[in-house]
């Protein structure tokens, strides 16, 4: 695959979150979440064949694009894993405090959500799945028949801000017991049906969607744990580069980040201690051009940090 077939699949602040990571030519980089490849493919056309650029990802079909581009690419090396795995076999490999630059690209990709069968999308009718690594864990069909009513109305509110959660998630279980929910459809209809106020510019279904694929792959584990463990993985004057899709997952990184450049006080005012991180710059958002050529672009928030300590 050319790089200019990776780069077809519109990947969000592309050139805003390679220049971020404010690459040098021979260095050592993470791309903890390959998705396509378009970060990726881009940070490789600006190293030098010294550099080593590492990955990772839990979707089957990133890891095959990206085992595509190893075999091309002796600088690009590629791991099936969560993210939040990255650092640990970074470690493995001896490169802890040797890295230069780790970017995050949170959330599910358009790829997965545009193909029916991973039951990511509320608008094609598929298995109820919405796992994004597809080898391991419950589906989503699989959690909703045997979930309590009041977790599933807990889930709904507190990852998806569904106003509506407690019916939607009395309406599951009376439709479960009647039939098991099994396609993206059947989850559909009981949300519909149980939405009785609907937002002219919002499919009812987006939130409960959002709330139960982010419930199943555990993601916002995902990145408080990654997170963790990611200022050990940099070097002095390395860059941590994160792209959030959604406000739980931004007040994360925007916390961490907030924590880890900051320092603690003493009685007398006196500072106790040294900040791990700089924060570079402010929130960045996708300009207007690349929102008129990606929707999904609207909702992104690039945030930056340079490992100091």
């Amino acid at each position: 695959m050319s790089t200019d077939t990776v780069l077809t699949h519109q990947t969000v602040l592309l050139d805003e979150a390679v220049d971020a990571l404010d690459l040098h030519p021979g260095g050592v980089y993470l791309d903890a979440t390959f998705g396509r490849g378009g970060h990726s493919a881009l940070m490789l056309a600006r190293l030098d064949d010294s550099a080593q650029l590492y990955a990772t990802d839990r979707d089957l079909r990133a890891i095959e694009t990206g085992e595509a581009l190893a075999a091309r690419d002796p600088r690009f090396h590629i791991r099936h894993a969560p993210f939040s795995a990255a650092a640990d076999w970074l470690a493995e490999l001896g490169l802890s405090g040797r890295v230069d630059g780790v970017l995050f690209d949170l959330g599910v990709s358009s790829p997965q959500i545009d193909e029916a069968a991973r039951g990511f999308s509320f608008q094609q009718n598929g298995p109820l799945d919405m796992r994004m690594n597809q080898q391991a864990g419950e589906t989503a069909a699989e959690w909703l028949a045997h979930a309590e009513e009041a977790e599933i109305a807990n889930v709904l509110y507190r990852l998806g801000d569904e106003k509506f959660s407690r019916r939607i998630a009395r309406r599951i279980v009376e439709t479960r017991d009647a039939h098991p929910l099994t396609t993206t459809f059947d989850l559909v209809r009981c949300i519909v049906e149980a939405t009785p106020r609907r937002d002219p510019h919002k499919h009812p279904a987006t939130r409960s969607f959002q709330a139960i694929r982010l419930h199943i792959n555990r993601e916002l584990d995902e990145i408080t744990t990654a997170l963790s463990k990611v200022v050990d993985l940099l070097a002095i004057g390395g860059r941590l580069v994160v792209i959030s899709f959604h406000s739980l997952e931004d007040r994360i990184v925007k916390q961490f980040i907030r924590e880890e450049s900051s320092v603690d006080r003493d009685f007398f005012g006196q500072p106790v201690g040294t900040a791990r991180l700089a924060r570079v710059g402010g929130a960045v958002r996708a300009s207007g051009a690349e929102v008129a050529r990606n929707p999904r672009a609207r909702s992104a928030i690039m945030r930056i940090a340079e490992r100091v300590a």
